[in-house]
């Protein structure tokens, strides 16, 4: 089909352009041409999306097949690109995140649950959440049942600039003892960046609209099997040490961010790694192994180094002084 990917450089958008490629798409990216070149074979297009005169001569009078856009700040940038875009594609594929939903988000919580306020028009907001709805809803007001809104869980795999993945597989390559968050067994929801993409593009091609939770299965992973999956891949020496959430938290440790991709079992976050993904499923998801993401994500790392910091935003991962001193606390 003929696509074109608002984004495509960096993690989903790279994603869906390289898969995009491998099926035999005709591809056409739209980036500002800052985060480095797209994918060999796709038709590169440069503007600006905060500026509407800009994106309209990026753009032209061409038309597509479908449309995804990674988009994640202003709604309004969604809707100019829609509205701009809705009589000219036949299907709008919006990259969302299941932060839209109200905190906190309940264990088992499907499509239904209820969203935090949006505003498509909004052209500054700060808030990650009222953003992606304002997003969503912008797509919808322009393409209707058209519209695909891929509530996301957390997306690991190549290319992730976020830094979690990364975080992890770099501290366990540099070895020694490592504070390993438990329960072991604490169940996981996440997807490969490739698998979210993959999907996508089947949806587009089946002309398939609605909301969508799209992660994997709650347990497709554990906190056991990805960090025994990342001393594996990177060869490394190092020795898991399993700390209690109780002790996690007595000790100040922020969870996701100090520890990334961990949240304790208990409490109001408690739901983010039990998600309901009935209707994803249903609608033709698949999640690959969890070793294979962290290998992927492991050569990318080699091949292109580690991610840089994102301006304005600190860096995932704990500081090894203080990684020093919990574990130094532990009784022997």
């Amino acid at each position: 089909m003929r696509l074109l990917v608002l984004g495509g450089t960096h993690h989903v958008g790279r994603a869906v352009v390289e898969t995009a490629l491998a099926r035999g798409d005709d591809v056409t990216t739209l980036t500002r041409g800052a985060s480095g070149p797209s994918a060999s074979g796709a038709l590169a297009l440069h503007a600006d999306r905060t500026d509407p005169g800009m994106l309209r001569a990026a753009l032209g009078a061409a038309s597509w097949d479908a449309v995804i856009d990674t988009w994640s700040g202003a709604p309004a940038v969604v809707g100019d690109a829609a509205t701009l875009l809705k009589d000219r594609a036949g299907h709008y594929g919006y990259v969302s995140s299941r932060s839209v939903y109200r905190w906190p988000t309940p264990p088992g919580a499907d499509e239904s649950a209820p969203v935090v306020d949006g505003d498509p028009a909004d052209t500054g907001s700060e808030d990650y959440a009222a953003a992606k709805r304002g997003g969503e809803l912008a797509a919808v007001e322009a393409f209707g049942n058209r519209a695909l809104l891929a509530r996301a869980g957390l997306i690991l795999g190549p290319y992730e600039i976020v830094g979690r993945m990364p975080w992890w597989l770099g501290r366990i390559d540099r070895g020694g003892e490592v504070l390993a968050p438990g329960p072991p067994e604490r169940p996981l929801q996440l997807i490969d960046c490739r698998d979210l993409a993959g999907w996508m593009l089947s949806a587009a091609g089946r002309g398939l609209g609605g909301t969508f939770n799209t992660v994997s299965q709650p347990g497709h992973a554990t906190m056991a099997s990805l960090l025994e999956a990342a001393i594996r891949v990177t060869g490394s020496g190092a020795r898991l040490i399993w700390v209690s959430p109780e002790v996690i938290e007595a000790a100040g440790i922020e969870a996701w961010t100090e520890l990334p991709i961990w949240l304790p079992p208990t409490g109001e976050a408690a739901g983010m790694h039990a998600g309901d993904v009935t209707a994803a499923y249903a609608a033709g998801l698949t999640c690959r192994p969890v070793e294979e993401t962290i290998a992927a994500t492991w050569q990318w790392i080699q091949a292109e180094g580690y991610p840089p910091a994102r301006p304005g935003r600190p860096g995932p991962g704990l500081d090894p002084e203080k990684e020093r001193q919990v574990l130094g606390s532990l009784p022997a």
